[in-house]
């Protein structure tokens, strides 16, 4: 039974009445961030029940040391943990000396909370009985502000509701706080000055080991009934600072807290200016007010709206959905610094730590690219080449030589940090995802500048890993890759993957192709590029023998690739024999179980048939489809996304839409049961893809966009914009049409299922 407590709402996330066993899930659905920073929605006031508590600023760390029985040549030293920053929205409220505390309350009435995702806000209100008979109506307003990104910004209502009474208020900044997943239960912070200035406070503290040198910072105001109360106190500890606001209230008094608050970091300021750095935001904030900011946060949030909506009429979970994907992906990264990357996280939690997976490449690059100006997937490029001598070092390690790069599954600073055995050494399919990427911003973009500039370097290491990576086989007469894990991650250790070995044919082929025409196009680029790598045809010569023997596992039974050597040597029961209560396997299942049985978490081979879907027939994906997906149980958030697209590439739309419903409210819905973990943030680009690859048809085939539009059932219509080469063109599909229409100067020809058509800036065009 999947949780259904969120309203529908085609622009709001929505719960009614207070539920203490939906809390840790709702403080991860209700999340915000603003790309610098973000924060699970946690109370602003006490809460004694389950609650995980977490704050995180963007690209800061710490290299919790590995925690294994053994230790292997090349294992990574540590786990790099997205760390759970200084507390700075905390409120304590204490009416006649008892601390309000949902968890405690004799009773909790009208609870409801909002994240409005049209307009970046998050709203929480509630009416409660306290233990001492005093019963108290609370309405709190939070945003991070878009417009200054080291801000903060909460705006508390309380009210007494039965009698007068004495009411403290202490906002407070904390930084004895923990990670919920620390391997050694190490300190991560060391706190080095707490001070106060009037109404405003400091926390100065820096990471472990890292050394991220930060300011957590609050400033704080109280109103009664409109009236500003100066008075105040403070209470400091080595950790902690409060601002005590006291005051006597009658019955029905409005009390209003503003606070403002967040981090300064020596990413971006010196770390002796930081607390200067901070009062010059405090300064910005106290000047505009908590209203002016409000309207700002709402008119930034229109302008990201404005290009990468997806309407959706007639299926309010649909659009729900939808927009959810959308918000939370542009509250993880907007794409303005080169040094940041997509966590699968985000700010939503810690699991998986590292900042960046080959989720970014794979999946959130195309959204990026379509619905944002084209320097920001250049941006998400330019962190993998600048991480390039990481991912040399990195192969290095393992044993490979002479320039070889493999970029890691897990990391933050081009270092691989993850420490699981199978994805650390095996699931080295991640290299050519960031080859795929970067061959994919050239055809969707059309500029061809950083391949040149920065990307045949990362070509040409990813080129030589593969070279050696592979080894020829006298049994086969071909070149093998053995010892993988492809993306399904239920296949550990295996042989010939066919997504690995498809990748690295593919890898090699296409940086061999790159070279030549940087060679004849861009010859000072060519002749720096070959000083450095020490490139030779005898190499290059010797890479095309590999990926032009590559070997491909394949059943003339089935007339399909196999996933690996051994997938028929499994005992092939389908999903739908299963027992329902066995699921999900990774949950009810040993792992050993879960690696002899033919269980797909996610499909290899129907990954690569996405990416590569102009090497292969109709007649070929559909084999492929028919074959694995009855095997395939989706317990990885990356699978329904790509199911949805190839179904409706074959014209199943029944099939294509449940997959879409599946990837757009996985953790809406809670499908896999750990949303209180924190969100999927990478995959949810899976779900635009779905709606714009999988039902709009979207390609760019020889050199134009291509659009093959169809429609779920239900739908009255959907929508959406593609900015593409610099040219927006919005799509809209019904059950009779679909029109475009574009933004520009000149013309632009598209296809539509199959046909020429020409665009005219202003006019609208049906199809």
């Amino acid at each position: 039974m999947n949780q259904d407590y969120i309203k529908p709402n085609e622009w709001s996330i929505i719960e009614e009445g207070f539920d203490q066993s939906r809390v840790k899930s709702s403080e991860s659905l209700f999340s915000i961030g603003n790309g610098a920073m973000g924060q699970r929605a946690n109370f602003e006031e006490d809460y004694s029940g389950e609650t995980f508590q977490g704050s995180y600023i963007a690209g800061v760390y710490y290299p919790d040391k590995t925690r294994v029985g053994w230790w292997k040549n090349g294992y990574p030293e540590y786990f790099a943990k997205v760390l759970n920053a200084p507390n700075w929205i905390g409120i304590r409220v204490f009416i006649n000396r008892e601390v309000l505390d949902l968890a405690a309350c004799k009773r909790v009435e009208d609870f409801r909370r909002e994240l409005n995702m049209e307009q970046g806000w998050y709203k929480r209100s509630f009416i409660a009985l306290l233990p001492n008979g005093i019963e108290v109506s609370v309405s709190t307003t939070r945003f991070l502000s878009l417009n200054i990104d080291e801000l903060g910004a909460i705006k508390y209502d309380i009210e007494v509701l039965n009698s007068d009474t004495e009411v403290l208020l202490e906002p407070y900044l904390d930084s004895g706080i923990t990670n919920e997943d620390s391997n050694w239960d190490d300190k991560f912070w060391n706190t080095t000055n707490v001070s106060l200035n009037d109404n405003r406070a400091f926390i100065e503290a820096h990471t472990m080991k890292t050394n991220f040198a930060t300011c957590t910072f609050m400033q704080s105001e109280v109103f009664l009934d409109g009236e500003r109360v100066k008075e105040s106190k403070t209470e400091r500890a080595t950790n902690y600072i409060a601002i005590k606001h006291s005051f006597s209230v009658k019955k029905n008094q409005k009390i209003s807290l503003v606070k403002f608050g967040g981090y300064t970091v020596s990413t971006n300021h010196k770390k002796e200016g930081l607390v200067k750095a901070a009062n010059i935001v405090l300064d910005k904030a106290s000047k505009l007010g908590f209203d002016e900011l409000f309207k700002k946060q709402i008119k930034a949030w229109a302008s990201i709206w404005e290009m990468s909506d997806i309407t959706i009429s007639g299926d309010v979970k649909a659009q729900q959905g939808i927009r959810f994907n959308i918000f939370q992906l542009n509250q993880t990264y907007l794409g303005k610094d080169s040094r940041l990357n997509i966590g699968p996280k985000g700010f939503t939690g810690e699991k998986y730590g590292g900042s960046t997976y080959w989720d970014t490449e794979a999946y959130c690059l195309p959204f990026y690219m379509a619905t944002k100006d084209q320097k920001v997937a250049w941006n998400l490029l330019e962190y993998r080449y600048n991480h390039l001598e990481k991912a040399i070092e990195n192969a290095q390690k393992l044993g490979f030589s002479k320039g070889a790069a493999l970029y890691p599954m897990v990391t933050m600073n081009g270092e691989e940090c993850h420490n699981e055995w199978e994805i650390t050494f095996e699931e080295i399919h991640r290299n050519g995802a960031i080859a795929f990427a970067i061959y994919n911003y050239y055809r969707f973009t059309g500029d061809y500048s950083y391949i040149p500039e920065m990307g045949l370097e990362v070509l040409i290491g990813i080129a030589r890993f593969w070279h050696q990576r592979a080894n020829y086989s006298k049994k086969k007469k071909k070149y093998v890759v053995l010892g993988v894990t492809g993306p399904n991650e239920y296949e550990n250790n295996v042989n010939n993957n066919w997504y690995t070995n498809y990748l690295a044919k593919w890898c090699i082929q296409y940086t061999i192709e790159q070279i030549e025409k940087v060679k004849d196009g861009y010859a000072i680029d060519y002749d720096r590029i070959l000083a450095q790598t020490k490139l030779t045809k005898t190499e290059t010569d010797s890479w095309k023998e590999v990926a032009e023997n590559m070997f491909f596992p394949y059943s003339k039974k089935h007339r399909v690739y196999l996933q690996q050597d051994g997938f028929l040597d499994k005992d092939l029961v389908k999903v739908d024999d299963l027992d329902k209560s066995e699921r999900p396997i990774n949950q009810k299942w040993s792992w050993d179980r879960i690696l002899r049985s033919p269980y797909i978490k996610q499909a290899d081979i129907l990954q690569g048939f996405y990416l590569f879907e102009d090497h292969f027939s109709n007649e070929d994906l559909e084999k492929h489809f028919d074959f694995y997906e009855p095997f395939t149980v989706h317990e990885s958030s990356l699978s329904p996304c790509v199911h949805s697209i190839q179904a409706a590439k074959l014209g199943r739309m029944e099939q294509a839409y449940k997959f879409y419903l599946r990837t757009s409210r996985l953790d809406l819905d809670d499908y896999n049961k750990e949303v209180e973990e924190g969100l999927h943030i990478t995959s949810m680009a899976g779900t635009w893809m779905s709606v714009v690859e999988g039902f709009g048809g979207m390609r760019v085939l020889d050199d134009k966009l291509n659009f093959t539009p169809q429609i779920p059932k239900g739908w009255d219509s959907y929508s959406f914009k593609i900015n593409f080469r610099n040219r927006i063109i919005q799509v809209t599909v019904s059950a009779k049409e679909s029109s475009y229409e574009l933004t520009g100067n000149e013309e632009m020809s598209i296809r539509v299922n199959g046909n020429r058509v020409v665009l005219i800036p202003g006019k609208r065009t049906k199809v």
